[in-house]
């Protein structure tokens, strides 16, 4: 089930990306976004298509998995409270992995325009996702070194 507007901001509220962010923004960062409703096993993104959103983890949980020319790499599973796609955004490339629905998945996808925005006027929210990316990018280094080997 889609959520409303109230739980939309209460689910941006609980990425610590967004913690610090006024609620009035945070309102509307949800209403300038869109609800999107996934079936199990359907694909949120491709890799190596062009990156144009985020998607906020609503409910439910997605599979990563970057295609490599020794096989798939899994990249792990996000769950509610979750964010994913902010990377290739900011890094303005195509996509890194393929996202896969694990069940029925809502999630509410935020624009490129509109988390730039954010961005902008709470610069404070660069240094968690900076971190993240970090983490996230150790990660997959860490996946890819084993892939080879």
């Amino acid at each position: 089930m889609l959520t409303s507007l109230t739980a939309q901001v209460e689910a941006l509220r609980r990425l610590p990306l967004f913690k610090d962010v006024e609620t009035a923004q945070l309102k509307l960062l949800a209403f300038t976004s869109e609800t999107a409703r996934f079936k199990d096993g359907d694909k949120l993104f491709r890799q190596d298509e062009p990156s144009d959103a985020a998607y906020v983890i609503l409910a439910g949980r997605i599979d990563m998995v970057i295609e490599t020319p020794s096989g798939p790499i899994n990249l792990g599973t996000f769950a509610g409270a979750g964010i994913i796609g902010e990377v290739s955004i900011l890094c303005d490339r195509p996509r890194m992995a393929t996202a896969f629905a694990v069940g029925e998945v809502d999630t509410l996808r935020i624009g490129r325009d509109a988390f730039f925005r954010l961005m902008e006027e709470f610069p404070r929210i660069a240094l968690p996702m900076l971190r993240d990316v970090a983490r996230r990018l150790e990660f997959m280094t860490l996946e890819l070194s084993r892939a080879r080997a």
